[in-house]
């Protein structure tokens, strides 16, 4: 079975992972904060705070802007339930906001739609969580000035799109959020087994989130409530987790950072590939204009089922029967059990139902061979024809 996506481990990697398993750390060692300052130069951003996943980041990124109680947030609904759930965790309340059917990212004309209405009805939202889809950044400047206008903060999920470039600059420099969250999930660009990161400008959301992902526990008298009794003090000055990332993971996402423009690249080139085998095709394949650079964590194409004589689900099951591990990312989020019971309906959001009901996600992984690229290219000429 040809994976929809897989890690690349090489030598230089594993060597890394043996130093820190002979060393005198396991965990809360050098190389967190080793990989946390490569991940912040080579974004461009001021500081970077790394846990043990993506959802964790999303999590206390969400903690330290204060969201609570009350507060509404929004995201888009084609993402993982992780990208919503971290509201909720937080007491918050979540809604979305439908996504362009190019894209598959939130749809800047209807977010202002859904802004304007909002501050017709007094309740704007607090922050909006921007899901780069597949590796392709949002239209950040255009929901920047949109946040300025409405009062919003805005968290960068850009889960899939470490390595990705936006008018030019690396996403995760911040300049038009305040935080963006990284995943290193095997599958994504590049790995640390498990694990996540938070990258920001901002000093006080950097300190809270080093706060909320150890315990709410620091030894820095700074942020005590009294004078230190000692080198061995701390103080819990609020109610954190713990959210830690091992120095194992560390010194893997350090050594895996030193290939990821490489990663980046020979996605890139594999996509392009793709997109010269696959276009007499009755399927939609990604597009997108020249200020965007994708990490092309996923390869997605759309069934134009009005013009085959097969459904959906049939193509996806031909696909793996023939040794294509397709996938699909992913449900609305807002159609599943749990958020159908927090009132969200079928209707809700027309375009990321449709986007649903034709996708499905085709392999994409850097050590890809031409072979199994041509593989699946056969594949889907002799299942969708």
């Amino acid at each position: 079975m040809i994976p929809y996506g897989k890690q690349h481990i090489n030598q230089a990697d594993i060597d890394a992972v043996l130093e820190v398993l002979t060393s005198d750390f396991l965990t809360q060692g050098p190389k967190v904060p080793e990989f946390e300052q490569s991940i912040a130069t080579y974004c461009g951003a001021s500081y970077a705070v790394a846990v043990n996943s993506a959802t964790s980041a999303l999590h206390i990124a969400c903690l330290a802007m204060g969201i609570g109680e009350g507060d509404l947030v929004w995201t888009s609904p084609i993402s993982f339930v992780a990208s919503a759930n971290c509201v909720l965790y937080c007491g918050g309340d979540i809604d979305f906001v439908d996504i362009n059917s190019e894209s598959f990212n939130i749809d800047i004309n209807a977010l202002e739609n859904k802004l304007a209405q909002a501050k017709a009805n007094g309740r704007l939202p607090k922050a909006l969580i921007a899901v780069h889809m597949s590796g392709l950044s949002c239209e950040m400047k255009e929901i920047y000035e949109l946040s300025l206008q409405y009062g919003f903060r805005i968290i960068e999920d850009a889960s899939h799109a470490i390595g990705a470039r936006y008018l030019g600059k690396t996403v995760g420099n911040c300049e038009f959020s305040d935080m963006a969250v990284f995943s290193f999930h095997p599958v994504k660009i590049i790995t640390s087994a498990e694990g996540g990161m938070v990258v920001t400008n901002d000093e006080e959301l950097a300190n809270n989130l080093q706060l909320f992902r150890s315990h709410g526990v620091t030894r820095d008298e700074d942020m005590m409530t009294g004078p230190s009794h000692g080198a061995w003090y701390y103080q819990q000055i609020s109610l954190g987790y713990n959210y830690r990332m091992s120095d194992i993971q560390g010194a893997l996402g350090t050594s895996q950072l030193n290939r990821l423009d490489e990663f980046v690249a020979i996605r890139n080139r594999i996509a392009d590939r793709y997109d010269d085998q696959l276009t007499d095709l009755p399927i939609l394949l990604p597009e997108f204009s020249a200020d965007f650079y994708s990490s092309r964590h996923l390869y997605v194409i759309r069934l134009q089922l009005e013009k085959m004589s097969k459904s959906h689900i049939e193509v996806f099951d031909e696909l793996r029967a023939n040794d294509v591990g397709v996938n699909l990312h992913y449900i609305p989020i807002h159609l599943q059990p749990y958020y159908r019971k927090l009132g969200f309906n079928f209707g809700d959001y027309p375009q990321a139902e449709s986007y649903y009901s034709q996708a499905i996600s085709i392999p994409i992984y850097a050590q890809m061979t031409e072979k199994e690229q041509d593989d699946v290219v056969r594949v889907l000429h002799q299942v969708v024809r």
